[in-house]
């Protein structure tokens, strides 16, 4: 199992919750850019769960020499990779804050997952399972520049599925909402609309074995976002979301 963004903690949660169901891997590819972080939840699966991993350091803004990565044989992917970044008046011009948020959410991540993308083709068989948002369905001015990404994340993974599916490979796409995480601590977010890691995990692995296409954690959220897409123009541009 090759994951991306190995410190994520929805991440972490969907590792254990594979390896809780008894789900074998020879190995697991633990790529991350907090290399100390990732060490001590690969020490943690080779204690509780006898599982063999490997941490992979890996920043997807800095050039990326994929021969290191040919030895890596796997079928499944899990994509965790994100980066919320500031959504504050004075950060919203920030060109080195809209340029991070554009990279590690969409344009330097996609030719990671295109390299793996191309390796599980050639085998005919394998799983990719991508993290978008919510934030994705329709620009909010809360957070329109994180939001413009995960769109176009979400687009990438529905042409990559279109792309995969007779060669075999299956793409699942991940909507989270609100999500009870370090990043959201101290928010006031709506409990109703909350999910934890491990229900997210949870969730996510049922899907998975379904092989459903694209899911929200919390079914609430795709009735949230579809009254959200469907709001005229000339009221949602005056609202405050």
């Amino acid at each position: 199992m090759i994951i991306l963004g190995s410190t994520s903690e929805v991440a972490q949660a969907f590792v254990e919750k594979m390896l809780q169901e008894g789900e074998k891997f020879e190995r697991i590819y633990l790529f991350t850019s907090n290399k100390e972080t990732t060490e001590r939840f690969a020490r943690h699966i080779d204690v509780k769960f006898l599982q063999q991993s490997e941490v992979i350091e890996l920043d997807v803004t800095k050039e990326i020499h994929y021969q290191n990565f040919d030895y890596i044989n796997s079928n499944l992917l899990f994509c965790a990779t994100g980066y919320l970044g500031e959504s504050t008046e004075e950060a919203l011009y920030d060109n080195k804050n809209t340029q991070r948020i554009v990279e590690i959410n969409y344009s330097k991540l996609i030719p990671v997952i295109n390299y793996f993308a191309q390796k599980f083709e050639s085998r005919r068989s394998g799983t990719i399972i991508g993290l978008s948002s919510v934030a994705g369905d329709r620009g909010r001015q809360s957070n329109f520049i994180y939001g413009s990404a995960k769109a176009a994340f979400t687009a990438y993974l529905s042409g990559l599925r279109n792309y995969l599916y007779e060669k075999k490979v299956h793409v699942l796409t991940v909507k989270p909402g609100f999500m009870a995480t370090k990043m959201t601590e101290g928010l006031p977010l709506n409990p109703k609309l909350t999910a934890t890691p491990q229900q997210a995990a949870a969730c996510i692995y049922k899907a998975y074995k379904k092989q459903k296409n694209t899911i929200y954690v919390l079914p609430v959220w795709s009735v949230i976002m579809m009254i959200i897409r469907n709001i005229p123009e000339f009221i949602f541009k005056k609202l405050k979301l």
